[in-house]
């Protein structure tokens, strides 16, 4: 009798800093439900959101490909995933599985699911503390009671909520790391995030009017990250009713991470910086992936899909990669992969760079409305928080590190016979017609974030409504393909 696939879990956790988890060594107790996991798998110590943020991190993270595969590159991208590559639903789907998508509809990497299902994933301070990740629950694990009837394997991807802003966990996570007064008028630090024109008016919607101290705030993102841990067991427990959990592939992945006080990119996920680029990734699956192990060696989100699909016994039918499989990594096979690493974001600034282990080079492709300067180069080894500039300082390691960087684009270039899709974005901003910005200033004046409403429906693409409201409830299902962009 022929064995039959096995289910497969992905859940892709939206701005989860991996140092921010206790597994990978925080000091507050935030995930012990996935440290556990974690002992029951394999977790990746130095796993990269290469291509920042959602859209085209998403984008590697269910093909297979980097950014010149998918030609994904901006949170804005206009249109969908190009015709000619498949999604890993897509590749699954040709093998016999059914699918269905929580929570992440109008996204170009969507495409190819056989079910969507949408939850409420806002929320703002006047509708009080949001449930996000038990409005994930309340529609995932009905479904998962429907798929067990379905006499086929199942691919279920979620897109959890929490910790992504606002952070508003609800009680008792919202004390859970924070004693004091979050208003005190002596403490200033929120100061200069209440003054930044661009996002004030949405940090105003959902955090405590008076907010004084940055403290409290980086607690509400620390309590989201354990209020999104407590309702992930309650899936696991329902895979367990089922009879199914170590037959079941269940893979924790983030798209990203999440800047809070650093590098004035407040409470958000703009910026190239190690705190956005290093995301957590666990895989659990008996028999086949050994317990309590950690691999070290360098892999992206590209090198998922290959892992996935070898752990599942799936070929993809003529379809290449541009990751591998991290058994390699697991089986010892390979120390490490890739360990200098092109990075890309496109989100509310338009940079790339180079990242080796030693050395970080970001370079600005027009002014940002942070004023910051158009080269940053940082020594990972000495300044690990990235807090020195030294490109004025060493010039010589910039030119070295832009050269590699323009070697890797030219041949990729030549492989995909496709051009840098971060050359060709015009207005990534969403500002039709204005084109790149051409002085901070100009970029400083013109993004803005009104309130979560306004940045629910940029994540939603050209969707109408958004989901903003966490107390309401919707189970809204399509059999469409969302190719949407997002």
């Amino acid at each position: 009798m022929k064995k039959r696939k096995p289910n497969i879990l992905l859940v892709g956790i939206d701005s989860l800093r991996a140092d921010h988890m206790s597994c990978y060594g925080y000091n507050r107790l935030t995930t012990p439900h996935l440290d556990s996991f974690a002992r029951e798998g394999v977790l990746f110590e130095n796993t990269f959101s290469a291509h920042v943020p959602t859209t085209s991190a998403y984008g590697s993270m269910l093909t297979g490909k980097d950014v010149f595969g998918t030609q994904v590159v901006a949170l804005r991208h206009q249109g969908g995933l190009r015709t000619d590559i498949k999604t890993l639903a897509e590749i699954l789907k040709e093998d016999g599985y059914t699918s269905t998508c929580v929570g992440f509809t109008g996204n170009p990497s969507s495409r190819g699911f056989d079910k969507y299902i949408d939850f409420p994933g806002w929320g703002s301070w006047n509708e009080g503390r949001s449930p996000k990740a038990q409005n994930l629950n309340d529609v995932t694990i009905p479904e998962i009671d429907r798929l067990m009837k379905e006499d086929k394997p199942f691919f279920l991807f979620l897109r959890h909520m929490d910790p992504h802003a606002p952070y508003l966990p609800p009680a008792p996570y919202e004390r859970m790391f924070y004693h004091g007064n979050e208003t005190d008028p002596s403490n200033t630090s929120m100061e200069p995030v209440m003054n930044f024109k661009p996002f004030r008016d949405f940090f105003a919607s959902w955090m405590p009017p008076g907010i004084t101290d940055k403290d409290y705030v980086i607690a509400q993102y620390d309590g989201a990250i354990a209020y999104m841990d407590a309702c992930i067991k309650s899936l696991f427990a329902a895979l367990e009713h089922h009879g199914i959990l170590d037959e079941t592939l269940i893979v924790i992945n983030g798209d990203h991470g999440e800047t809070l006080y650093e590098h004035e990119c407040w409470f958000d996920h703009h910026g190239m910086y190690d705190n956005v680029l290093h995301v957590p990734l666990i895989i659990r699956y008996p028999g086949k992936v050994p317990a309590n192990k950690r691999v070290k060696g360098y892999n992206q989100h590209k090198d998922l899909v290959p892992t996935i699909l070898e752990l599942a016994g799936v070929k993809a039918k003529g379809q290449k990669f541009d990751g591998q499989s991290l058994m390699k990594l697991v089986n010892e096979e390979s120390s490490s992969f890739e360990s200098e690493i092109y990075i890309t974001e496109c989100t509310w600034m338009r940079k790339h760079g180079w990242r080796t282990p030693e050395w970080k080079l970001i370079v600005a492709l027009e002014p940002d409305f942070h004023f910051k300067p158009e080269l940053e180069l940082y020594n990972l080894i000495d300044d690990p928080e990235e807090n020195v500039n030294l490109a004025e300082k060493h010039p010589e390691v910039v030119d070295f590190l832009r050269a590699r960087m323009e070697a890797h684009i030219d041949r990729r270039e030549k492989e995909t016979g496709k051009s840098n899709p971060i050359y060709h974005q015009g207005d990534w901003h969403g500002h039709k017609g204005l084109g790149a910005f051409k002085t901070s200033q100009q970029a400083y004046d013109t993004l803005h974030i009104g309130d979560p409403n306004q940045a629910a429906k940029l994540q939603a693409g050209d969707k109408k409504e958004s989901k903003a409201s966490p107390k309401k409830t919707s189970q809204k299902t399509t059999k469409k393909s969302a190719s949407k962009k997002a």
